[in-house]
């Protein structure tokens, strides 16, 4: 019998929110070329010369904010270990362990141990649920750099999108209801993806934004009730044009155009960390509350939702046997 495992694979989080560890983390993000497309020595220069001297310590202060004694500090590493423990206790036979891109432990050392035990059949899952170049790309580079002068290579089965699974969409469209059902007179419910720049979907082809479209209209067509809704964009970095409309700018446009009760969802992410805790629920928040709303609902992502759990080792299941 093969010795089968799972990989999930997640971004990754500072080791602290101290400014050497956010620098670090900062340093080794923002240097892969899959997340920041420009010539290599010209970025060289403005991430060591003007970005990594000064946004660390920006940064850090927001990451004090969402830092959590109770989870351990780090949400996402947290619910990211939850998955993980909750995955390997339905997926018997299965060795199941997590990894990140930009932090510890790496993706190379996990593969490695996988690697050491033997493990004949791997199943990878970023745990991004829309495909782009910035997120799966970059885990299809490490993975492919690991195994590009090993003697032995595992069937190898990476799941590069689910965005349009039905069980995924029914999971986030349940967690969205229950919100709605509790907020009966939202006004609106804001469908906030993390950004990529423009140029990477027009000349790249990256599918990601397309992606997120289906996202947004499958789950609406699952929702019991009627309320309007909008797709937009958070997360803008550097100067270039991005994804369009703006998170902030569209909370701030409809309050001031009456919305007083808003609903936002952030289905990019399957774990709680700075993007969701932080710019959605403090910087947009207070973006809508000051420009005329009274109340902003967060919906979480789906951390270690049970039903999300049962859908990926569903979802291993189907292509560990499927492929292997």
């Amino acid at each position: 019998m093969k010795k089968s495992g799972v990989l999930l694979i997640n971004l990754g989080t500072p080791k602290s929110a101290a400014p050497k560890d956010v620098r670090q983390f900062l340093s080794h993000f923002l240097s892969d070329p899959r997340v920041i497309d420009m010539p290599r020595a010209f970025w060289w220069l403005i991430l060591h010369g003007m970005i990594l001297p000064f946004r660390p310590k920006h940064s850090a202060k927001m990451y004090a904010q969402i830092w959590d004694p109770e989870l351990g500090g780090s949400p996402l590493l947290y619910y990211t270990q939850q998955v993980t423990k909750k995955l390997q206790a339905g997926l018997l036979g299965y060795d199941v362990r997590f990894a990140m891109s930009y932090s510890q432990p790496n993706i190379a050392q996990v593969l490695q141990d996988f690697n050491d035990q033997g493990i004949e059949d791997l199943t990878i899952v970023p745990m991004y649920p829309q495909f782009s170049t910035t997120t799966v790309g970059s885990v299809y580079d490490a993975v492919a750099q690991f195994y590009l002068k090993k003697a032995h290579i595992p069937h190898l089965h990476i799941i590069t999108d689910f965005y349009q699974d039905a069980r995924y969409i029914q999971v986030l469209a349940n967690t969205i209801q229950q919100a709605l059902d509790a907020h009966p007179q939202a006004d609106e419910l804001l469908f906030s993806y993390h950004g990529i720049p423009q140029r990477y979907v027009a000349e790249k082809k990256d599918p990601y934004f397309e992606q997120c479209h289906i996202t947004t209209e499958m789950t609406m067509e699952r929702l019991d009730h009627a309320i309007a809704y909008e797709m937009t964009f958070q997360s803008k970095f550097g100067p270039g044009a991005w994804l369009t409309p703006a998170t902030q700018e569209t909370v701030v446009k409809l309050a001031q155009n009456g919305a007083k009760e808003l609903l936002v969802v952030t289905p990019s992410f399957t774990a709680d960390c700075l993007e969701t805790l932080y710019e959605i629920d403090t910087e947009n928040r207070h973006y809508f509350l000051d420009a005329g709303g009274s109340e902003f609902h967060f919906i979480a992502p789906l951390n270690d939702n049970d039903e999300f759990v049962d859908f990926l080792a569903q979802l291993v299941r189907e292509n560990s046997a499927a492929q292997g």
